[in-house]
């Protein structure tokens, strides 16, 4: 790791420890840079790097209708649907939201199995018109049992639609999570014609999560269920988990290096377009992203960690002529002299650096730039 804000290339000269200038100290020559001094620490060091991310929704949506009619109701922009309201409506008939993975393709009625069953049978368990112990084994809820008819009459009498049992297709749209609703499909319009196939309604998650285009040589410092920190506009910071780091690098114009299109030119990526790794980190608390969307914020990453580290701040380093690094100690009477120090661990976000050196010790003073 470079060091990013060592105190001189050589060291010049220095003034008095505590920012005045005067009689320089053994080593040194006479200066007029104002300086100070900071306590060199031992304890526990945490390496961590923060990088630039963007806080968005998890993803967007579109609504595919599959039902036959006019289209009597439609959400407005804006608004958020969740599990088991009513979506729009078709000839004055409720369209429901449920989640899950797989998209409505056929009527379920009792006696059939499948995972689009499993995520109904789920979705019932969860709007509490069913309960596991009801329903079996998990295993089992693959089937649509008569306990799994018996839920869907329950869900209708709360639509106030004709009690079957049976979940028609058409009656219920599955998507991943709660829909934010963003526009409407094209063509769609109030008194239009819902066709099967046709794109209603377009919509984003509710779920907030941290994006980041990593720098591909930082990969290996970032895991799946790593904790980080998040800061978010105005200052005030946030736990998040780190759930997902691509494996592969990714150009701006979303190619992985090297690849090329249709026309067979090359990818986007080059020394000014570089290649970066997408990570996506989700909220602890999702409710302390409020309303932002596409902001702009910084993720702290642990990389490492030492449990017993003597540390100075990185400007308290000085580059030598001769190569590596030194230390300006402040001894008894303010008489200064250098030290040569080996380089271990680094905390960006603290600004510290682990040290070692003869005759360094914790609770010395070290020469650094004034504030």
């Amino acid at each position: 790791m470079a060091v990013g804000a060592i105190a001189a290339a050589a060291l010049a000269g220095v003034a008095d420890a505590f920012g005045t200038t005067g009689s320089p100290g053994a080593g040194t020559a006479s200066s007029t840079y104002r300086i100070s001094a900071a306590t060199v620490t031992r304890g526990p060091l945490t390496s961590q790097t923060q990088v630039a991310a963007t806080l968005g929704d998890a993803g967007t949506y579109s609504v595919v209708n599959q039902a036959q009619g006019t289209l009597t109701e439609l959400p407005g922009a804006g608004r958020v649907v969740r599990q088991g309201q009513v979506l729009y409506r078709v000839s004055g008939s409720p369209v429901v939201l449920m989640y899950g993975p797989v998209p409505a393709y056929r009527d379920l009625s009792e006696g059939m199995t499948g995972p689009d069953v499993a995520e109904l049978n789920t979705d019932l368990i969860t709007l509490r018109y069913a309960t596991a112990a009801q329903l079996g084994p998990r295993a089992g809820w693959t089937y649509f049992s008569a306990e799994t008819a018996y839920a869907v009459e329950a869900l209708q009498a709360h639509l106030g639609v004709t009690q079957t049992g049976t979940m028609g297709l058409g009656q219920a749209v599955f998507l991943p999570s709660a829909a934010l609703i963003t526009g409407l499909g094209p063509g769609t319009v109030p008194g239009g014609t819902a066709a099967p196939g046709s794109v209603v309604l377009t919509a984003s998650s509710t779920t907030p999560v941290v994006t980041i285009a990593l720098d591909p040589a930082q990969q290996s410092e970032v895991k799946d269920g790593e904790h980080v920190s998040i800061t978010l506009p105005g200052g005030t910071t946030t736990p998040g988990v780190v759930s997902q780091v691509a494996a592969v690098a990714t150009a701006p114009g979303g190619s992985s290096p090297g690849s090329t299109g249709s026309s067979g030119n090359p990818g986007s990526s080059g020394p000014d377009n570089p290649a970066t790794i997408t990570v996506q980190v989700a909220l602890s608390d999702p409710e302390a992203a409020g309303r932002l969307n596409q902001a702009l914020v910084e993720v702290t990453i642990t990389t490492g960690s030492v449990a017993d580290a003597l540390a100075v701040p990185v400007d308290a380093l000085l580059a030598q002529a001769s190569g590596g690094y030194a230390v300006e100690l402040i001894g008894a009477g303010g008489h200064h002299h250098l030290v040569a120090v080996s380089l271990g661990m680094f905390d960006d976000a603290a600004g510290l650096v682990q040290v070692t050196g003869t005759g360094l010790a914790a609770g010395q003073h070290v020469v650094v730039p004034a504030a």
